[in-house]
């Protein structure tokens, strides 16, 4: 079996430039998704960030510090009122205060970019999806994998046909962390810590799941109808409800099925998605990507300008964006990966849809039907029980 890196053209590599003047944004949230958003869009042409907010006012305090210019706000009213010129805001609060600052942003006519999952409840999530969808502005969701150069390259050869009859699906997420915040006092220790709160939290299956189903949801065109799960704590005997380790099985109609699995506690193998057709498979890992071909596919062509990798006993062949212009420089390896953070792409986009430059990765109501399952699969792993995915609980109104 041969495996193929897959890396996109290097024109989809550079993130595209909004032109004009730049789009004048403001992160809601200074937590660590909010802190990456910050340090991404620093780095995009035509996006200027002039103003961050939270609640916390540690977290207030560091990131306006490490940010020359950007001033702070203890609210999202208190920054809508205080910025007149502003055009966008990031929603990167926990996932059940998405809502509110979402639908304030909008309703001041801003354009906006919402974290993934889009909401804690399916309520919030479809009235969310719904203000939007009425709304003239830009909104974009986060997730990724629509925005990743290598995952849109990847699905492309699977709609070309190319892995042929789907076989198996598979994810994982497996990280050494405690989703603990290491503060002294308990008040704000259990503020930031609702990850941790089963009354506020997704769990793995929400949190860290939603984005690794929906990479299935946009190669396939499919969603799960129910969902298996289980969960228990083996590592972090804190006194924690939520689970630190759990796993999924997501069925579809046509009797596919999805094996999804993650840890808190262990972080051997990592995050990535596979899918396994008749003829190849895709082995996908956020900055990264492999096609393995079966010994009877057919030749492409490309193979010809590849160079060759080992992966554990399979010889693999490392599918590299420009090819031959990059072998005449002896440079073939340097196309291997992506020179941005996955978060980079997904921003880029959402900056350049709002100049009027195409549109964004992922709108409201794929986000609204990607939370859907997140949101159920969550379920199954709390009640360890299989839980429907009815299609009507997908749709906006």
């Amino acid at each position: 079996m041969a495996g193929v890196a897959l890396t996109p053209s290097l024109a989809e590599l550079a993130p595209r430039a909004a032109g004009g003047a730049p789009l004048r944004l403001a992160v809601a949230g200074a937590g660590r998704q909010g802190r990456a958003v910050l340090q991404e869009l620093q780095q995009i042409e035509g996006a200027e960030v002039v103003a961050v907010c939270d609640t916390d006012a540690g977290r207030l305090e560091r990131a306006t510090r490490r940010a020359r210019g950007l001033r702070g706000y203890a609210s999202v009213e208190e920054l809508l009122d205080g910025e007149s010129e502003l055009e966008a805001l990031v929603v990167a609060t926990p996932t059940h205060a998405h809502r509110g600052p979402a639908e304030a942003a909008l309703e001041a006519g801003l354009h906006v970019y919402c974290e993934a999952p889009l909401a804690s409840t399916v309520e919030d999530s479809r009235a969310l999806a719904a203000r939007a969808r009425a709304s003239e502005r830009v909104f974009a969701v986060g997730l990724l994998a629509r925005a990743n150069p290598i995952y849109a390259l990847a699905r492309s050869f699977h709609r070309s046909g190319t892995l042929r009859e789907l076989v198996s699906l598979a994810a994982r997420d497996h990280r050494k962390t405690s989703w603990r915040n290491p503060v002294s006092d308990p008040e704000r220790q259990e503020r930031l810590d609702w990850r941790l709160d089963p009354a506020l939290s997704l769990g793995l299956a929400g949190e860290l799941g939603t984005q690794q189903f929906d990479v299935f949801h946009w190669f396939l065109g499919l969603y799960p109808v129910s969902v298996r799960g289980s969960g228990s704590v083996r590592v972090h005997e804190d006194g924690r409800e939520v689970a630190d380790t759990a796993a999924c099985e997501l069925a579809f109609e046509d009797g596919l099925r999805l094996h999804w699995e993650a840890s808190l506690g262990n972080s051997y193998e990592g995050r990535l998605e596979v899918l396994r057709g008749s003829m190849a498979s895709f082995e996908l890992a956020w900055t990264h990507g492999w096609m393995f071909k079966e010994a009877e596919a057919p030749t492409q062509g490309w193979e010809v300008y590849a160079n060759r990798q080992t992966f554990h006993a399979d010889q693999g062949i490392t599918l590299i964006a420009d090819a031959t212009k990059l072998a005449a420089q002896g440079k073939l390896e340097e196309g291997v990966g992506l020179p941005h953070p996955p978060l980079h792409y997904a921003l880029a986009r959402f900056v350049a849809a709002c100049a009027g430059e195409g549109e964004v990765h992922c709108g409201a109501e794929e986000g609204h039907r990607s939370t859907v399952v997140g949101l159920k699969a969550s379920e199954a792993v709390t009640s360890g029980e299989t839980v429907e995915i009815p299609p009507e609980l997908l749709e906006v109104r």
